[in-house]
């Protein structure tokens, strides 16, 4: 099974920080335990040992992994029996147990709870790791066999499921350069190694220096307008530093900031967003430039050395996009009306600023990108009478999950969940439900992990504990992770629509995850494409501002009083408000993504000195140099193209065109319903990547996407 997981693409990972690695006491190992990754976990649907789990485990087990599974695969390419499906691919799929157990949860906790060991633990695999799967996939006997497999499909009778795991091995090791000549496998192997430790630090960087960045403010006063829970958690954080009496501003990862929507002290707005821009470009021990140059040249030789003129059209051919030709053409669409949109709404900003200054006497200013959040705030207000900070009394975390989240995946689809406290887990915060389905039976154990916290890296993601499969009888085990900041002790976790509807977006991984119902561990939960993979999950948000779901959880965290209906339709009626900005700094990022990974030629890619002009004039080329609006991500932090979204962060928006349909499709059909939710995942959620992503959705809605539903959700029709 590990040979699936090593085909797919790495995702960007978390940084080196000091933590404990588990939450439950437990004897190091070589004090008479096992190690955990030996064998199964016999914890319920092997959830993971994690309070017997030790930093020093992991290296025993992926070196006992790689050499168990090398084993493994030369009994399949050795096989004196002709190569057939059963001896030879579904073979494969029962190879690399040990070091799958190892590395899924090493990778999880990475990303979720890292530490200096765990950190060091990367930066050493990493390469050995490439090795590993390069060993595999360029092995001339196993591929032999993987072809005369191939080769002979229409022969066999294959069907459905056993076909198109046939043909995705044969692809796969194709891609990963099976067929190229010994030569050229030397040379891709080097590549290999060293774009997995120029990965492994650019990840390792990013995080290191949001750390870094963060910033520092001397006074109470400066921090007028931020909500005081904020306050009390600037203050914890600078205690936490040293810093008594002062304030600490932790960065996120994009490149807007949360405090600047409430930051009354405009120089203040300034060192925040120009802090947050420079990351990753500051030249100093974690500038990424370097990295970016390198890793560009390396990617865009390895898509040559497959036969393909750039890197974006190497990975796009495995998409359901195809062409890097189709994604322009979609990104170039929306483009010209976003960026007209989000000037519309610069000068309702300007208005307003002027308006502002000129009550105070004091001469205007020109709007700054520092400024955006803050005055959009203002108009919203002043267009629907409500700002953000009304809502988030009626948005507390546990209503939101139980209430909202969970009471959705009720309605929609007969769950029901039961928390329980007697698995261990990885850190305190976290929590772990059973998951039930309709018939009563148990149908996943589900992990959420939703605070922010130094070890954790930014954003939010679902990953997969345990996959489900029938080949192997298991049942799922899936988190999600968000990073909220964590009140003060004794304080309620109030959190932003934003935060909501993020909940609810993975929760659609989950349930993606959760309803898995293959035979084959590699078509598994979010096995699809990444260009796909981001639908379901964005189809799940639509229950957050869902008429019934939003009653039953947002309801006053002190009185319990539901939110009152002229909130409600204000949250609703704003629901197009400032949609020129979120589309235009989310196509500046998708496209900059795309404009790195189509250069045809090694002369093209700058030097570190080069990266950030070619930064803007790439912005500027495709008409997204708004300078009021900058990317979401700018390339030295921007983690999703240096791992699993190089050449594919278009996917959120590629996605969203199905998602949109997908609504309108519940709309039209009585909206939600059990009838509705148990189609949805009987044709699409169910089966993972055991089909055509575009031939899945197509057999739940019955007609081909269309992007007129999406135009009409951003107002850019």
């Amino acid at each position: 099974m590990a040979l699936a997981v090593a085909l797919a693409a790495v995702t960007p990972q978390a940084p080196a920080q000091d933590a404990s690695p588990v939450s439950v006491p437990a004897p190091e190992a070589g004090q008479g335990q096992a190690n955990p990754f030996f064998a199964e976990s016999p914890l319920p649907l092997h959830y993971p040992q994690f309070d017997r789990i030790r930093d020093s485990d992991f290296g025993p087990a992926f070196e006992r992994g790689m050499a168990a599974e090398l084993a493994e695969i030369q009994a399949i390419a050795n096989n004196p029996e002709p190569p057939t499906f059963e001896n030879t691919i579904v073979a494969l799929q029962r190879t690399g147990d040990v070091l799958e157990r190892a590395q899924t949860v090493f990778y999880a906790l990475i990303s979720a709870d890292t530490n200096d060991a765990r950190e060091a633990l990367r930066a050493e695999y990493a390469p050995k790791f490439s090795a590993h799967r390069d060993a595999i996939v360029l092995d001339p006997k196993l591929f032999a066999r993987i072809q005369a497999v191939h080769d002979g499909l229409d022969a066999s009778g294959l069907q459905g499921e056993d076909r198109r795991l046939v043909e995705k091995y044969y692809e796969n090791f194709v891609r990963a350069g099976a067929q190229l000549p010994d030569a050229d496998k030397a040379r891709l192997k080097a590549i290999n190694a060293e774009l997995a430790q120029l990965g492994t630090k650019f990840s390792q960087n990013v995080l290191a220096e949001v750390n870094d960045s963060a910033v520092v403010v001397d006074t109470r006063a400066e921090l007028a307008g931020l909500p005081e829970a904020d306050i009390t958690a600037a203050a914890e954080a600078a205690k936490k530093r040293g810093l008594d009496g002062k304030y600490v501003i932790a960065l996120q990862n994009t490149t807007g900031q949360p405090p600047n929507t409430y930051l009354e002290n405009r120089a203040l707005r300034q060192r925040i967003h120009e802090a947050s821009v420079a990351r990753g470009s500051r030249g100093n021990a974690y500038d990424n430039t370097g990295l970016v140059s390198r890793i560009m040249a390396l990617r865009l030789e390895r898509a040559k050395m497959l036969g393909y003129p750039d890197y974006a059209s190497f990975v796009l051919a495995d998409e359901t996009a195809k062409t890097p030709q189709a994604v322009n053409e979609m990104l170039g669409r929306l483009a010209p009306a976003a960026v007209a949109n989000a000037r519309k709404e610069a000068a309702d900003l300007q208005a307003m600023i002027d308006k502002e200054q000129a009550a105070k006497g004091e001469p205007t200013f020109q709007l700054q990108p520092w400024d955006w959040a803050y005055y959009t705030e203002k108009v919203r207000q002043e267009k629907f009478a409500f700002d953000e900070s009304q809502l988030k009394p009626y948005l507390e975390l546990d209503n939101v999950l139980v209430n909202g989240v969970f009471h959705a995946a009720n309605q929609v689809y007969g769950l029901t969940f039961k928390e329980r406290h007697d698995l261990p887990v990885y850190q305190e915060d976290v929590r772990v439900f059973d998951v039930f389905d309709k018939d009563g039976s148990q149908l996943a154990i589900f992990i959420a992990d939703m605070y922010a916290r130094p070890s954790k890296r930014g954003g939010a993601w679902m990953n997969s504990y345990v996959d489900q499969s029938g080949l192997t009888g298991y049942k799922p085990v899936v988190a999600n992770h968000l990073n909220i900041p964590k009140p003060a002790a004794g304080e309620p976790t109030l959190l932003t629509w934003d935060e909501v509807t993020t909940m609810f977006h993975e929760f659609g991984h989950a349930l993606h995850g959760m309803f898995s119902n293959v035979k084959y561990p590699y078509f598994s939960g979010t096995s699809v494409p990444r260009d796909f993979v981001e639908f379901p999950s964005q189809v799940n948000e639509m229950w957050a501002d869902w008429p019934s779901v939003l009653a039953n959880y947002a309801k006053h965290y002190q009185t319990g009083e539901p939110m009152p209906r002229e909130l409600l339709d204000k949250v609703l009626a704003s629901s197009k408000f400032n949609q020129g900005f979120a589309t235009t700094e989310y196509l500046a990022a998708a496209m900059l993504d795309q404009e790195w990974h189509q250069l045809t030629e090694a002369s093209q890619i700058p030097g570190p000195d080069g990266v950030m002009p070619f930064e803007a004039a790439a912005l500027a080329k495709v008409g997204l140099d708004f300078a009021a609006v900058p990317p979401r991500y700018r390339t030295p932090y921007f983690s999703h193209i240096m791992g699993g979204y190089a050449a594919g962060y278009y996917a959120y928006i590629w996605s969203e065109v199905l998602d949109a349909n997908t609504v309108q499709w519940f709309k039209d059909n009585g909206g939600l319903s059990r009838a509705n939710g148990d189609h949805f995942r009987a044709t699409l959620l169910s089966q993972g990547g055991s089909k055509d992503a575009l031939e899945l959705f197509q057999d739940f809605a019955g007609h081909a996407p269309d992007i007129q539903p999406l135009l009409e959700r951003r107002g850019l029709d």
